[in-house]
C-alpha cells in the first residue's frame, strides 16, 4: 500500500514538472548571452536495454536513472552509480571515445553536475547544440522534456527546477535508426551517438529577445528589414537597433506579438567571398544587450544565372560532411571547421555544401569570416517516411530549427530540403510542403534539392522531377565514370528543361591516396583522376551551369563502405584522404576552378 501512495505521489509530482518545466524556442545567437559552459567531462552509463527508463514490462518506471539515486544504507538496492562510471568528453561523439561503443546503436545515459546561482527576475534556460537523435532530459530529477532529431538546437526552461548551488541534469541519448526518423534507417554516413555539440545554462530575463531577423530585403541593396520577436506576448517594449559604423540607432516598439519591425536605408560594404564584410549590430532591450556580427548582401536568380549582390556568380564548391580531419570523429568546434575550411580554399572553392544535415554552428560562422558561401541541407536522405504525418512534423521541425539558428549568416545562400530522393506522389507532397514552408520562414534565400538523374537513354540525360517547380535551382547529383558506366562521360548529352540555374550537386569516384596504376583501374588515384577529367569536359557543355560540388572534400566514415582492403569503412572520394593527402583527382578540380572567372 506504502508503495502503491508513493508511485502515486511521484506520478503527480512528475506532471507538476511537466507544467513547471517546458521546452521553448533556442535563443538566437547563443554564444552573446549570459551563460555557463557546461562542457567537459560528463559520467555515462551504457544501457542497451533501456532499463533506466522502461520497467520489465516495458512501462515508464518512476524509479529510473534520471534519479541519479545513492545507495544511503547498506540494505539499500541502487543498481547503477554515475558516481564510480567512466566520463565521456561533451561535446563529442561516443563512438570514437570509447572502442567498446564504435559500432554501437542505443542508450547511453549522460550525467553532469553543476554549480548555478538562479538570479531574481530571470530565467535558466537549458540548451543543447545538438545531440543524436533521440533525447530526454531530467534536471535535478525532473523531467525537462525531449527531442528528436540529431542536428539543430532545442532548449528547456528550467527556471523551476534549479537550485542555488549544486545541480544534476541527466540526459539519455538513443541514436536507434528507426523508419519514421528524419533521417530514416539508411544512410551513407557514421551514425554518431550522443551529445555531439555544446551544452549550456544560459540566463535571461524573464522578457527577453528570442528571435531576430537583420538581413536586407530580397534584391535590394540599401533596404534592410529588421524583424525581432520577444519569448512572450508583450506589448510596448522599446528595443533599440544599433550598427555604429553605419551610423544606425533606431528604436523599435513591440506590438501586442512582442514583435518589432522597421525597414531602414543602409549603404553597407556587401559582404562577399572576396570581401567578408561583417558589422556589429546589437539589440537592446532594457538591461539586456544581445551583439552579433552581421553581413549584409543580396541572393537571387535571373533566367540561369545565379546573382549575387546583383552580380553573376559561379559557386565553385565542394560537398563536405561533418567529420574532423585526421581523426575522424563529429566535428564540434571551430578549430574543427578551420582545417575542412582551409582545404576547401586550397581547392579553389567559394562555395561548400554542407552535407546531409545541418552543421553545427562554430562552422557555419568560421566559413562566414572566411568568405565560403554555403549550401545548407535537411537530412530528407533516400527513402523517408513520406505517407507518415510525424515524419513530415519531423522534418519541419527541423528545417525551422535549421533556419531560425543561421538566418542572420550572410554566407547561407541555399536551403536543401533533401538528397537522392526516388521519385512518387507521396515524396512530392511531403517536400513541396517543405519548401513551401521554409519560403514562409524565409523568403531572401534560395531553395533547392539534391534531385537524382538514374539513367540515359542513347547518352542522352533528361533530367525530369516535378520538385523542379518548387525550386530556385536545379541540383542533381550523377555518378557517371563511377556508379555508371565507366569512360562514359565523353559520349553523354544533358536535356535540363528549366529555365533555372543548375548545380551538379554530386560527382566523382572513390581513390585510395597513395594507390596508383592505369587509369581504368579502379580505386587508383589515375582512375579517379581519368574520371574528373572527362566529367569536368561533360559538365563544361551543360546550358546554364552555375556551380559544381563535387563528392567529396575528404574520405570520411561509412558502415555501408566495408570492402576490407581499400575502403575499411570508409567512403574513399574524397578529394583529400582523411589524413589530408590530396589525390590527384584534386589537382584538376583545382585547375578547372581556376579558370572559372565568373565570379563576385
Amino acid at each position: 500500500m506504502k508503495r502503491k501512495l508513493l508511485l502515486f505521489m511521484l506520478s503527480m509530482a512528475a506532471c507538476a514538472d511537466m507544467m513547471a518545466i517546458q521546452e521553448v524556442a533556442a535563443p538566437m545567437n547563443v554564444y552573446a548571452r549570459d551563460m555557463l559552459s557546461l562542457n567537459g567531462k560528463w559520467n555515462y552509463i551504457i544501457d542497451q536495454q533501456d532499463i533506466g527508463y522502461y520497467d520489465y514490462r516495458m512501462n515508464p518506471t518512476p524509479w529510473g536513472f534520471f534519479l541519479d539515486a545513492k545507495a544511503n544504507q547498506p540494505s539499500d538496492l541502487v543498481e547503477y552509480n554515475f558516481d564510480k562510471s567512466e566520463t565521456l568528453k561533451v561535446p563529442g561523439d561516443w563512438n570514437t571515445q570509447d572502442e567498446k561503443l564504435f559500432w554501437y546503436e542505443g542508450t547511453v545515459w549522460y550525467r553532469k553536475k553543476f554549480n548555478w546561482i538562479p538570479q531574481e527576475g530571470r530565467r535558466s534556460l537549458l540548451y543543447f547544440a545538438a545531440s543524436n537523435y533521440m533525447t530526454r532530459v531530467w534536471v535535478n530529477g525532473k523531467k525537462a522534456g525531449e527531442h528528436k532529431g540529431g542536428f539543430t538546437p532545442f532548449c528547456f526552461d528550467v527556471s523551476d527546477a534549479v537550485k542555488k548551488g549544486e545541480n544534476t541534469v541527466v540526459v539519455m541519448v538513443n541514436n536507434v535508426r528507426r523508419k519514421e526518423n528524419i533521417p530514416t534507417q539508411i544512410f551513407d554516413w557514421w551514425n554518431y551517438g550522443g551529445i555531439t555539440r555544446d551544452v549550456m545554462m544560459v540566463s535571461v530575463p524573464q522578457v527577453y529577445i528570442e528571435d531576430y531577423f537583420v538581413q536586407l530585403r530580397k534584391g535590394n541593396r540599401k533596404i534592410v528589414d529588421v524583424n525581432v520577436r520577444l519569448n512572450e506576448f508583450c506589448a510596448g517594449k522599446k528595443v533599440v537597433l544599433s550598427i555604429p559604423e553605419l551610423k544606425v540607432n533606431k528604436q523599435m516598439i513591440t506590438d501586442e506579438n512582442g514583435v518589432a519591425s522597421v525597414s531602414l536605408r543602409i549603404k553597407p560594404v556587401l559582404w562577399s567571398p572576396k570581401n567578408p564584410k561583417l558589422y556589429r549590430v546589437n539589440l537592446t532591450m532594457g538591461d539586456e544587450t544581445v551583439k552579433d556580427e552581421i553581413g549584409f548582401r543580396t541572393i537571387e536568380t535571373r533566367g540561369k544565372q545565379i546573382l549575387l549582390n546583383g552580380k553573376p556568380i559561379f559557386l565553385k564548391g565542394v560537398s563536405c560532411h561533418e567529420e574532423t580531419a585526421y581523426t575522424s570523429r563529429r566535428c564540434n568546434s571551430a578549430e574543427d571547421a578551420d582545417t575542412l575550411i582551409s582545404w576547401a580554399k586550397d581547392l579553389g572553392c567559394n562555395f561548400m555544401r554542407l552535407a546531409h544535415y545541418p552543421h553545427n554552428e562554430h562552422a557555419i560562422r568560421e566559413a562566414e569570416r572566411q568568405g565560403i558561401l554555403l549550401w545548407e541541407e535537411l537530412p530528407c536522405y533516400w527513402t523517408i517516411d513520406w505517407t507518415n504525418e510525424r515524419t513530415f512534423a519531423c522534418a519541419k521541425r527541423q528545417l525551422t530549427d535549421m533556419i531560425a539558428r543561421d538566418k542572420n549568416r550572410a554566407n547561407v545562400i541555399i536551403w536543401s530540403i533533401a538528397n537522392e530522393t526516388p521519385h512518387s506522389e507521396a515524396r512530392d507532397k511531403f517536400l513541396s510542403g517543405l519548401a513551401r514552408y521554409a519560403r514562409t520562414q524565409d523568403s531572401t534565400r534560395l531553395i533547392s534539392m539534391a534531385m537524382e538523374v538514374t539513367g540515359a537513354s542513347n547518352y542522352v540525360n533528361r533530367l525530369h522531377d516535378n520538385m523542379s517547380k518548387y525550386v530556385d535551382v536545379v541540383s542533381f547529383n550523377q555518378y557517371i565514370g563511377w556508379y555508371r558506366d565507366v569512360n562514359d562521360a565523353p559520349k553523354m548529352k544533358w536535356e535540363i528543361p528549366y529555365n533555372k540555374p543548375v548545380i551538379i550537386s554530386e560527382f566523382g569516384g572513390g581513390a585510395v591516396a597513395g594507390l596508383h596504376g592505369d587509369k581504368n583501374q579502379r580505386w587508383t588515384e589515375e582512375f579517379q583522376e581519368n574520371l574528373y577529367v572527362q566529367n569536368l569536359s561533360m559538365l563544361d557543355k551543360i546550358d546554364g551551369l552555375a556551380g559544381t560540388t563535387p563528392w567529396v572534400l575528404k574520405d570520411f566514415r561509412s558502415p555501408r563502405r566495408m570492402e576490407p582492403v581499400v575502403q575499411k569503412g570508409f567512403n574513399r572520394k574524397g578529394l583529400f584522404s582523411d589524413q589530408g593527402k590530396r589525390k590527384k583527382a584534386f589537382y584538376v578540380m583545382k585547375k578547372w576552378y581556376e579558370k572559372k572567372t565568373l565570379q563576385y
